[in-house]
């Protein structure tokens, strides 16, 4: 890596840890990246991309998404503040009209009518914003819908009639005008959006006094009592124009410093998949293929390199050497890795294959317990991905449903990928001082739910800990549940490390093929050479203990019914077609 290249990857990380803001929950992307520790990811959100680009090379910007978030944020806390004030205010009125005996003004209920119109309207739109339903662009248009029935609430008591209008001449200003004029500063919108929105609010002023004045049958007052009631408020819904332009303006600064500081090296960063405990996940595209990518920044402190300059060195060495065999592996069912690096603050992050599906946690929180034929057909593959990387030496170590996805790859469905090799260790280690393992002493490696006796215990791990892990995500495809569970991770520890676990079987509604209880238990064996010896023979064990296979008919069934948006195309290609290619002549 270059010294631009890191001088610019450190720049985006500052820019990436600045934004600390919460994810919304439960949308799901079209694409998904390998997730590793970070849970959060498996509740994707949909994102407004920085900038997209696209296989010929065109640019698409748009405002940048945690600008219109902050905005979001903005209109949220406007909404607490005023409906605090307006509480306020509504009492000190009760107690000062009622207890106190005070002379009330001509038409209180009008003031109050309009003051609890706007406590509504305001608690409203504070429940759609933290609610997170809507995404960032559809909770500023409710903003701005806000600004127009807002302004008709504080019209209400201020233009209602003759007298009122009486009030408000040139020489004192209407609330009306304030809310006018502020309301761009809390809701960004484009210039012309923004302007017909105040001259709607302005406009609410004299629709109050007609509706009124009409209903009342008051002569009109004269034209310039009007002129000079309404003037102003139109006169600040022109004015509104100069937030409204300088709100854009800083919109454009703001996205145009994100789009800098937002590639890495050869990738732009389009938009963010998800952060945890490990750090973050990005959708990212190169700016040569047409190519997308999921890059993955992990906080350098959670791999041990929060010390001395040595032990930063250290950790870096294994991260790289690390990185390297994992990029080595060839499965199809192990996640690509593209690229990896460290920025010059030690960050680490890895270019990983962006994946479209879901992982086999969501899989089974979503739709329920996999039937055995397919439980089968997705352990199998997960099989050959860690074949292939303990014939390399390299142990998981945090084999867990949130790391096994079943994809959509080309035409073929359940297609399974391993994720997150990027923290694998040697074939053989010891928690002893010393040990060469990524993630620096005094950290426990791996996720309690699935985690074998030895690891626990703080023995010799090799590859059957793997195996074992396997067999905890065999219990939970095929059940819903975890072998062990407990609200306490410690208790769960002890578990795996003490307690025998109950068949499948016994903890599922429908019955289970025998040979399939056996397997799963085989692996759950608390010690390693009671289990699998090797993730073949697990393979093959799991093959032969079902009747019927799960076929691609099946699983496309499945993915018609409750996955459609990532089907493929169905249909034969025509053979005497042949393939384009398709040439940017742009860049020609």
């Amino acid at each position: 890596m270059t010294q631009s290249d890191s001088h610019r990857l450190s720049t985006a990380l500052r820019w990436l840890r600045a934004d600390d803001d919460a994810q919304r929950p439960g949308a799901e992307t079209e694409r998904h990246p390998a997730p590793g520790d970070d849970p959060c990811v498996r509740e994707c959100r949909k994102a407004l991309p920085v900038e997209s680009v696209g296989a010929s090379g065109a640019r698409l910007s748009g405002p940048s998404t945690e600008f219109v978030e902050q905005a979001a944020r903005r209109l949220a806390l406007v909404c607490m503040v005023l409906a605090a004030v307006l509480f306020i205010m509504t009492a000190v009125a009760w107690a000062i009209y009622g207890p106190l005996g005070w002379a009330a003004p001509p038409n209180l209920w009008l003031v109050r009518l309009g003051r609890a119109l706007l406590l509504l309207q305001a608690l409203v739109v504070l429940g759609v914003v933290r609610s997170r339903r809507l995404s960032p662009e559809a909770t500023l248009h409710v903003g701005l819908a806000f600004q127009v029935l807002g302004g008709l609430a504080i019209a209400l008591p201020s233009f209602h009639g003759p007298e009122a209008i009486a009030r408000n001449d040139l020489s004192h200003l209407s609330w009306l005008c304030v809310w006018i004029t502020f309301f761009p500063l809390v809701v960004p919108a484009p210039v012309g959006r923004a302007v017909a929105t105040s001259v709607l609010t302005a406009s609410t002023g004299p629709a109050v006094f007609a509706v009124m004045s009409l209903r009342a049958g008051a002569p009109l007052p004269p034209a310039q009592a009007l002129f000079e009631a309404f003037a102003p408020v139109y006169i600040c819904a022109g004015i509104s124009l100069v937030p409204a332009w300088l709100m854009r303006d800083l919109g454009r600064q703001v996205t145009q410093a994100r789009r800098e500081a937002r590639r890495l090296g050869s990738y732009q960063l389009v938009e963010r998949l998800g952060h945890g405990g490990m750090g973050e996940v990005w959708r990212a595209e190169h700016s040569m293929l047409a190519r997308p990518a999921a890059v993955k920044l992990v906080k350098p402190e959670l791999l041990g390199a929060a010390g001395g300059d040595d032990e930063q060195r250290t950790v870096l060495t294994r991260f790289e050497r690390e990185a390297r065999a994992t990029a080595a592996l060839r499965s199809p069912h192990t996640v690509s890795l593209y690229d990896f690096g460290v920025a010059d603050d030690g960050a680490f992050y890895y270019v990983m294959e962006l994946l479209e599906g879901l992982d086999l946690e969501t899989l089974v929180e979503r739709y329920g317990p996999a039937p055995p034929a397919r439980a089968v057909h997705l352990l199998a593959q997960a099989c050959d991905s860690l074949a292939e990387a303990h014939a390399a030496g390299l142990v998981h170590r945090d084999v867990k449903p949130a790391n096994i996805y079943a994809c959509r790859l080309g035409l073929t469905l359940d297609f399974v990928k391993v994720l997150d090799f990027g923290l694998v260790a040697g074939a053989k280690f010891a928690r002893t001082p010393g040990s060469a393992r990524l993630t620096g002493e005094g950290f426990i490696v791996g996720t309690p739910a699935f985690m074998a006796p030895e690891m626990v215990s703080e023995g010799e791990v090799d590859a059957r800990a793997d195996i074992y892990a396997l067999g905890c995500v065999a219990y939970w495809l095929l059940t819903g549940k975890h072998v062990f569970e407990s609200e306490r991770p410690m208790q769960v520890m002890i578990d795996h490390a003490r307690t025998q676990p109950l068949p499948p079987s016994r903890r599922f509604e429908r019955p289970l093929p025998p040979a399939l209880d056996e397997v799963v238990l085989a692996c759950l064996a608390k010690a390693p050479a009671e289990r699998p010896q090797d993730a073949l023979e697990l393979k093959r064990r799991l093959l032969a203990a079902v009747d019927e296979p799960w076929t691609q008919e099946r699983a496309r069934a499945w993915w018609e019914e409750r996955l459609p948006a990532h089907l493929p195309p169905l249909g034969p290609l025509d053979p005497t077609r042949a393939p384009r290619a398709v040439v940017d002549a742009s860049r020609a």
